[in-house]
């Protein structure tokens, strides 16, 4: 009996780990329970069941979501004024008009690839598609092809930058919960985002318009407006993306060999990076016209409005991991996985993959897979590079497999006409490629770096 007594003390925190985990999966994909509120009930079981006093409990909820919005809100918050200066002044449809220029049809499918990177990174993925969709029913008129062949390398772009590059929230608040290295991270996440977004857009769609798989759907009148060029206007919108992420990139480079210089680590912060760019594009980007200066008042009026719900997830996410942290659970989970041979990496791809299939919201599977995994990557003892790489790993399963389940398969429905069956057809094929690439590039990263 004493024996039982001892063994149950020993696996306790592991058994209610397991249940807290099995239970936070039915709670958000059987029964669809609010994210936000389903990870706070989670944290809350686990410590209980772990045997913490209530009181310990409590306080690891309160540091696990206070630790990460330390870092998170003031992120997510700059980014999304950013993106607001960027989609208010029409320098993102300028930049994206500029990058395509005169190109013939399949150059200029690839440039629509590398227009939805850079886009996606300020701003989000819907209001990416939103902003230059009049762009890719021009170049359907132009080149007589389907819209599906632009703008599938638009959309890949957008889903690899909202996934994969920081300063989206996504990755920046799965780098938070496992203790990355922003900086590495964006360069991981351009490396596998860059093949990923080639392979699911431009060389998809002409794959796909040489076999006739693309539907030509069903484009509303309304929605076919041109977008006015503006070289000027474009410059100034790429210099007010880059510099901040120059900032923070050289920043980590330099830290990788020797300890920078304090005015390198300040400036690249991404605090002061995204502060940096805020101001540029305050400068460059101004309205001169009362017309735009409304617009741009009513954006930053709403710019914070989106956020909200992803920091309250992103939160509740810190929160669940510190308590499999302290009540000893998720070291002790980390050691079965690892024991298993089943490596953080992978485990990471395959837990963001499960939950982003079965409840469709991209952002919800990495929060939830990071907090799963955050105790893998300690026990494992990864750092710098590795981490990083897990972090995209993590983004990868979070983009795969875009089904009915997902308001952004809708959207891409409604903006191209298309009936259900066709887009599973072009865009949930396209958005599993996303990841499948983005996890094979950042395994074979692994074996370089």
């Amino acid at each position: 009996m004493t024996e039982l007594i001892d063994w149950s003390a020993e696996w306790q925190p592991l058994l209610a780990a397991l249940i807290g985990i099995a239970g936070l999966l039915a709670m958000i994909l059987i029964r669809r329970i609010n994210a936000f509120a389903a990870l706070l009930v989670a944290a809350l079981a686990t410590g209980l069941l772990a045997g913490l006093d209530p009181t310990a409990v409590l306080k690891s909820v309160q540091d696990g979501f206070a630790g990460v919005l330390g870092f998170i809100a003031v992120i997510v918050g700059l980014g999304a004024l950013l993106g607001t200066y960027l989609e208010a002044s029409g320098g993102a449809a300028a930049l994206a008009r500029a990058i395509v220029g005169r190109r013939s049809s399949g150059p200029a499918s690839i440039a629509m690839g590398f227009v939805g990177l850079v886009v996606a990174i300020p701003v989000f993925f819907d209001v990416g598609l939103i902003l230059l969709f009049p762009l890719i029913v021009a170049l359907a008129q132009k080149a007589g092809k389907a819209p599906l062949y632009f703008g599938l390398p638009l959309l890949a772009g957008l889903a690899t930058a909202h996934a994969f590059v920081p300063p989206t929230p996504g990755p920046v608040a799965v780098a938070e919960i496992l203790g990355a290295d922003l900086g590495l991270v964006i360069l991981c996440g351009v490396l596998a985002g860059l093949p990923a977004m080639l392979i699911a857009g431009p060389v998809f769609a002409q794959y796909a318009d040489r076999q006739g798989w693309l539907a030509m759907g069903a484009i509303r009148p309304s929605e076919e407006r041109e977008i006015p060029s503006d070289d000027g206007l474009a410059i100034r919108a790429c210099v007010a993306i880059l510099v901040p992420i120059a900032l923070i990139v050289t920043a980590a480079l330099a830290s990788q060999w020797a300890e920078p210089h304090w005015l390198i680590r300040f400036l690249g912060h991404p605090f002061v990076a995204l502060l940096i760019g805020c101001g540029m594009a305050a400068w460059v980007l101004r309205p001169q016209d009362e017309a735009g200066q409304a617009n741009l008042k009513d954006g930053m009026a709403r710019a914070l409005e989106p956020t909200a719900v992803i920091l309250l997830v992103t939160g509740a996410g810190g929160a669940f991991k510190q308590v499999l942290v302290d009540s000893g659970g998720g070291k002790l989970l980390a050691e079965q996985f690892l024991g298993l041979g089943f490596g953080p990496i992978l485990a990471g791809f395959c837990v963001a993959a499960l939950v982003r299939v079965a409840q469709g919201s991209a952002t919800v599977a990495m929060l939830t897979a990071a907090g799963l995994c955050a105790p893998l990557a300690a026990a494992a003892g990864l750092q710098g590079w590795d981490v990083a790489r897990m972090v995209i790993a993590i983004a990868a399963g979070a983009s795969i497999v875009s089904h009915v389940n997902d308001s952004g398969f809708w959207l891409v429905s409604r903006y191209f006409g298309l009936t259900p069956g066709e887009t599973l057809k072009s865009w949930t094929i396209a958005s599993t490629l996303v990841g499948l690439v983005g996890l094979i590039v950042i395994l074979l990263v692994g074996l370089v770096i």
